[in-house]
């Protein structure tokens, strides 16, 4: 399963100790000082994943992480960001602006690699060949890409698994701990909080559409297709006679 991770932080030594450790485990590196490097290593390098840090001079983690999301060719491209900032605050703002992972500094090198490992695994998956079709929302399991209404939905790779599972349910309620389970996977330790934060994303790029997400109290999360529906016939005109 090796792959090619791009390290973007301006903390030579960590970086270099992180790329060193990686390689070691089968990894291709790179690393990159500044958030403009990354931006050029990404185009050149084509990682797999990127371990991002937050705090950096000129383009910080946040605004590469933004560039990454909005360009149609890494919208999906797995990222975990590092900062040195220990608070939920932090965490938050990190993946509501679509990182897959939060690892605040200091951490165990081992730690970072297993979650490398788990998304690098996720996003190599194969899958079957066939699509979710819940109404204007439509999900290609075999390219891996969504649309809305014809248009590509920008989904991160954990946003994209957690809408999967909960599509692939049935309307069935799926507590945290199972959609921890199905979008990130076992051996990772993560927040519910965290959950939360990507299906606020979630329906956030959902639009209109975010209604059929719903939050089931004390439990979790379900699709509610009945939702779809009304919506739908909400934004069809009425026929004049």
């Amino acid at each position: 399963m090796p792959g090619r991770i791009l390290i973007v932080d301006d903390e030579t030594d960590l970086a270099e100790l992180l790329g060193y450790n990686l390689t070691k485990a089968g990894f291709h590196t790179r690393i990159a000082p500044d958030g403009q490097a990354g931006l050029r290593a990404i185009a050149e390098f084509e990682p797999d994943l990127v371990v991002l840090d937050v705090m950096m001079p000129g383009l910080d983690g946040h605004q590469v992480l933004a560039r990454i999301r909005t360009n149609p060719r890494t919208t999906n491209l797995p990222v975990i960001l590092l900062t040195a900032k220990n608070q939920e605050a932090d965490e938050f703002e990190g993946l509501s602006k679509g990182a897959d992972d939060f690892l605040s500094k200091p951490f165990s090198i081992r730690i970072l690699q297993t979650r490398i490992e788990k998304l690098i695994e996720r996003s190599q998956e194969t899958q079957a060949s066939e699509n979710l079709g819940v109404g204007p929302l439509q999900i290609d399991l075999d390219t891996h890409q969504a649309s809305l209404d014809g248009s590509p939905l920008p989904l991160t790779l954990t946003e994209f698994r957690l809408l999967v599972s909960l599509l692939e349910a049935q309307g069935r309620v799926l507590g945290r701990s199972a959609l921890i389970e199905r979008a990130i996977g076992s051996g990772i330790t993560i927040t519910a909080r965290t959950i939360d934060v990507h299906i606020t994303a979630i329906r956030k790029k959902l639009g209109t559409l975010a209604p059929i997400v719903k939050t089931v109290r004390g439990v979790g999360y379900r699709i509610d297709r009945d939702e779809i529906a009304e919506e739908s016939r909400r934004s069809t005109p009425a026929s004049s006679e």
